[in-house]
């Protein structure tokens, strides 16, 4: 009789799961429409900006990482305008607030190397920023 409970509550779990999973990735799944990057919490905007410089460091294209970036941008968007310390409103502003941001919680070094190099891309580099500037910098 024990055993019958048993093998009774594997199979109502088993079908709690298959049902579960059916109805949330199949029949409902979630569908996000009219959603902007620069609605992403700032942690996960800091974390693609540093893919970005990570890109720039392998392909060197400038261009490219600033168009990259433009969806990060608030301007013109209601929807984004949520009250945060900082609104990315200039690219290459955003890059430097994050590279100084990233120096004075001393990240890691090879992530603010990163930063810097693309920050140094976009024009003249600050005193704080010197010691990072990598050796490889395109």
């Amino acid at each position: 009789m024990v055993r019958s409970y048993f093998i009774t509550g594997i199979i109502a779990l088993a079908l709690g799961i298959g049902i579960g999973v059916y109805l949330g990735w199949v029949q409902f799944p979630t569908e996000y429409r009219n959603s902007h990057m620069c609605q992403l919490d700032i942690s996960y905007q800091e974390e693609y900006t540093l893919m970005v410089a990570r890109g720039y460091r392998k392909d060197g294209d400038v261009e490219k990482s600033i168009e990259r970036l433009q969806a990060l941008r608030v301007t013109d968007i209601p929807a984004c305008d949520d009250g945060r310390p900082y609104q990315i409103n200039n690219i290459p502003d955003w890059v430097r607030y994050l590279t100084e941001q990233y120096i004075s919680d001393a990240a890691d070094r090879r992530d603010i190397s990163d930063l810097v190099a693309l920050y140094a891309a976009y024009g003249e580099l600050p005193d704080i920023m010197e010691s990072f500037r990598p050796v490889d910098n395109p």
